[in-house]
This record gives C-alpha cells, sequence and structure tokens, in this order.
C-alpha cells in the first residue's frame, strides 16, 4: 500500500513539475509575442511619420516654378498605393506574403521620394528654401529610423522563432496559436549600402 502512494504522489509531482515547466513556457512565448507586436508598432510608427511629411513636402515643392509635375504626382500616388495595403498596427504580419506586399509598397514610395529629392537639385530656389532643406532632413532621419526599427524587429522576430521552435516547446506551440512570424527582407540592390546625399550649397 505505502508502494502504490509513493508511486501516485511521485505521478502527481511529476504533473505537477511538468504543468508549471508548460504555464512557464506559456507565459515565456506570451511575452516574445508581445515583444514582436511592440517592435511592429514601432515600424509601422517610422513609416507613418515618413507619410506625415509628405503633404508639407508636396505643398513646398508646388511652391517652386516648372517644378516636375509627373515627379510629384508619382510621390502622392505612391503615398497613396501605401495607405491601401492596411495592416493591423498592434499585430504583426504571420504570413510573408502580407509581409512583402506592404514592403514592395514602401519601396515604391521610397523609390518615388528618392527621385523627387534627385530632381531637386535642379530648381536653386527649391534648394534654398529653409522649409525644403528642413524637409529634406527630416525625411533623411525618417529613412535611418525606419532602418534601425526594421532591424530590431527583424531582431526580436528571431528571437521569438528561435524560440518556438526549440524542444519541447515545438511540441505544443502550434497548438496554443505561436506560429513563425516572417521577417523583413533585403531590398533588391540592399547589398550595397544605400547613400543619401542632400546638397544644401556647403559644396561650392
Amino acid at each position: 500500500m505505502n508502494k502504490i502512494w509513493i508511486v501516485l504522489i511521485a505521478i502527481v509531482g511529476l504533473i505537477v513539475v511538468l504543468g508549471l515547466s508548460a504555464v512557464g513556457t506559456y507565459n515565456g512565448l506570451v511575452g516574445k509575442q508581445q515583444g514582436v507586436d511592440a517592435a511592429w508598432a514601432q515600424v509601422l510608427n517610422q513609416y507613418q511619420r515618413r507619410a506625415d511629411l509628405v503633404p508639407n513636402l508636396v505643398k513646398t515643392v508646388e511652391g517652386s516654378a516648372n517644378f516636375e509635375k509627373s515627379t510629384l504626382e508619382s510621390v502622392v500616388n505612391a503615398r497613396a498605393s501605401v495607405g491601401r495595403v492596411t495592416l493591423d498596427p498592434n499585430k504583426a504580419p504571420t504570413d510573408a506574403a502580407t509581409l512583402q506586399k506592404f514592403q514592395e509598397a514602401q519601396g515604391q514610395f521610397s523609390s518615388a521620394l528618392s527621385r523627387l529629392l534627385v530632381v531637386a537639385e535642379n530648381y536653386p530656389d527649391l534648394k534654398a528654401s529653409a522649409g525644403f532643406r528642413d524637409l529634406q532632413a527630416q525625411l533623411e532621419g525618417t529613412e535611418n529610423r525606419i532602418a534601425v526599427e526594421r532591424g530590431r524587429f527583424n531582431e526580436v522576430v528571431m528571437g521569438y522563432n528561435t524560440s518556438i521552435r526549440r524542444f519541447p516547446t515545438l511540441l505544443f506551440a502550434g497548438m496554443l496559436g505561436f506560429h513563425p512570424k516572417p521577417y523583413f527582407q533585403a531590398d533588391a540592390g540592399a547589398e550595397k549600402a544605400p547613400e543619401v546625399k542632400f546638397d544644401f550649397g556647403g559644396g561650392r
């Protein structure tokens, strides 16, 4: 009889230990998932900051006589296309296709902005405008922040993805709703470090 009780106590003890371990693992995964979502919110925050600068940029550029309308329209259209890719700001994407579509739209927006700034070099009155120079500096800073936040997002996603693929967590992570998150992928030509130059008239 005593042996039966010892076995029962051992079994109960094992169940308790496993249960506590499972609870700890679950809570850890919840924390990591929240970290991914928080990092995603920061990425979107910086992209939104860039989009918010564009109306002022367009207004400033429109004030320059004979500025190329096609270049300006491409920026406006690219900004609008970004707005059509709607993603939850509080929850990171769960599939690579959704993130890729978002990234492509943002890439087109970046290209349009770059073209506008290059064309602006041909307009001395525009380059001399303090408002335009300020917007250039803000855009440059925002692009840097976007790159930083994307890097942080990928780091947090790597930690989360690693956790749910480790044994024994991988045995039940999927059943509890924890699935791998996609990464931001390098843009085409990213093997060459992008260089953004703004001519403020100091090189003359």
